[in-house]
């Protein structure tokens, strides 16, 4: 192992810049040789690759979003994508390749391997938190604290109005950052995919609270809740109760941008670290994790096809808090 090369694939996700770093200066300190490539699996495919030195990566751990830039590249779930990209990797003489991203980053690793018989390793950099295999994706945390705080400003305005507010966060098939921000931010409701969404019964809590005197309220939706999204469940709840005074409010990529937390960064930093190690030692094929404080390496295809699953005790509890 002498050059390989690192990526950052599909969504952003604060930290990945600090998950880069830890790449770069770790292969550096082993002697290898680092080339980035920008725009994730289509720079692979269009040659678009920079020799990184630990003078590139100065003063980016800070850093939200992705220095090399990223994209979902349609070419490569073509076969002739993938060669080509087999072809430019072999060009520049990689023998190895970091990627960081999500489920859709790891299905064309896995699948590139099988190919190519290429080695690489993965480092999970989503916000979702819905790969299994780690107890945190990298870019999580951060979400978590962006949602945080924009729920607590707009709960001011909520209890200043008497109003009844439905945020709706990301999450098209994982309700992490709904559960998660709702406790945190001791929401009325939460409304995520993993469950069934019964508007009478959210129509009942919210009549309960009104008996309790309570004027206002926050109710937290994943995007992929099964009813639509935010907007189709408030216009189902005025429905139901005309005399609420309801707002949508959908916080979109706000929550991929800003400067990671400290947990992030050490995350990031640790995946990124042991990614190397893995390389050098001859893994391939697998996603670098954090279980219960330990490195832990599950195989693409494990990553992917397992659901991590929500803990829906979780939900209960936010339930009984809020009441």
């Amino acid at each position: 192992m002498k050059k390989i090369g690192i990526l950052t694939s599909g969504g952003d996700s604060p930290g990945m810049n600090a998950c880069i770093r830890a790449v770069v200066r770790t292969s550096v300190h082993y002697g290898l040789e680092v080339y980035g490539i920008r725009y994730g699996y289509n720079g692979m495919i269009n040659d678009d690759f920079v020799k990184l030195e630990n003078h590139s990566v100065s003063n980016i751990i800070q850093r939200g979003g992705t220095i090399l830039k990223t994209a979902r590249s349609q070419e490569f779930m073509e076969y002739e994508g993938r060669k080509k990209a087999y072809e430019n990797l072999k060009k520049h003489g990689l023998d190895g390749l970091i990627v960081i991203g999500g489920n859709g980053t790891f299905t064309g690793a896995d699948i590139f391997i099988k190919e190519f018989d290429f080695p690489i390793m993965g480092t999970p950099g989503t916000i979702d938190n819905d790969l299994y295999g780690t107890d945190m994706t990298i870019g999580f945390d951060t979400a978590l604290n962006t949602v945080m705080e924009a729920v607590d400003k707009i709960r001011d305005t909520a209890d200043s109005h008497n109003r009844l507010f439905f945020i709706e966060v990301m999450g098209r098939d994982a309700g992490f950052i709904a559960l998660r921000s709702g406790i945190a931010t001791g929401a009325e409701d939460i409304l995520i995919p993993e469950t069934p969404t019964y508007i009478e019964e959210l129509i009942e809590t919210l009549e309960k609270g009104y008996r309790k005197n309570k004027q206002s309220g926050i109710i937290i939706v994943a995007e992929g809740d099964e009813l639509g999204g935010a907007i189709e469940v408030a216009k189902k709840v005025k429905e139901k109760l005309p005399n609420y005074d309801t707002r949508v409010t959908i916080l979109g990529h706000i929550q991929r941008g800003g400067s990671p937390s400290s947990f992030d960064r050490i995350l990031a930093s640790t995946v990124g670290y042991a990614a190397v190690k893995a390389l050098i030692a001859g893994r391939r094929g697998e996603m670098v994790g954090v279980i219960n404080r330990e490195i832990a390496y599950t195989p693409f295809h494990k990553a992917i096809k397992y659901n991590k699953g929500i803990n829906l005790d979780l939900l209960d509890m936010a339930r009984i808090l809020s009441s």
